[in-house]
């Protein structure tokens, strides 16, 4: 492979990574956490920041034993693993199309202790979750409870969900070793952290109707078209000799 398709796995990555993290999952609970515990501007992006770390160290994990998978395989597969690794792409690509074709989508993070109110986005029949609402129940937000509490909570959330958006990016990068990791773990860390820190201050800032919300419905969709496209575009680059 040469570095137009790094370039073109790290676009890819970069999509992937950045808008998921758009989802208000990623963002909303900070901006509502720290209103209800008054906490400043700075300190609730702090806190968002901090969270996100963990929720990057998992996906970095991850990310190292799918390439560490994949390296074995690229050494049992020979010539054929851009064949290999192109058509689990778009088997991939149609696993999340297949998810939002049923109305299943992408499952996202819960408050830790909060009632769970269902969601289609999670394979439930009932209508989307309500931050406010499950914050109630949650002691994120308790009175009585510490602010080290509330932050170690919303750490934990996000640490504990892994960015299943981005993950079978790495299995397209093996072909560059660990520099390949490298470079990928880079660009969901960035991609991660700047859309987190971005819509969590347009929303501190007063967005309130900045929600993203046809995103979330359709994100599995767009997924699926994303994959698919990566894994035949591997497929035919390799072809042409161009891989």
């Amino acid at each position: 492979m040469n570095s137009t398709v790094l370039v073109t796995l790290a676009a890819t990555g970069f999509v992937a990574a950045f808008g998921h993290a758009t989802i208000p999952t990623h963002w909303l609970p900070f901006v509502l956490v720290g209103r209800t515990r008054g906490w400043s501007r700075a300190k609730t992006l702090a806190v968002a920041f901090f969270a996100g770390t963990g929720h990057i160290l998992t996906n970095t994990l991850l990310g190292l034993a799918i390439a560490w998978f994949g390296f074995q395989l690229d050494e049992k597969t020979g010539r054929f693993f851009p064949w290999v690794i192109g058509g689990l792409l778009v088997t991939i690509g149609l696993y999340f199309g297949w998810r939002q074709w049923r109305g299943g989508g992408i499952c996202h993070h819960h408050p830790l202790g909060g009632h769970h109110h269902a969601s289609e986005h999670c394979g439930h029949e009932h209508d989307h979750t309500h931050w406010d609402e499950e914050l109630k129940d949650s002691t994120l937000a308790a009175k009585g409870t510490s602010d080290w509490t509330a932050i170690g909570g919303l750490f934990i959330m996000l640490t504990l969900s892994p960015c299943e958006a981005f993950l079978p990016v790495y299995l397209s990068g093996v072909k560059f070793g660990w520099e390949g990791f490298f470079v990928l773990s880079a660009i969901l860390a960035v991609a991660t952290l700047a859309a987190m820190m971005l819509f969590t201050w347009l929303t501190l800032c007063g967005f309130e109707k900045f929600q993203l919300k046809s995103f979330e419905r359709y994100e599995a969709g767009l997924l699926s078209g994303l994959f698919i496209v990566l894994g035949i575009l591997i497929v035919v680059l390799e072809s042409l000799g161009l891989a």
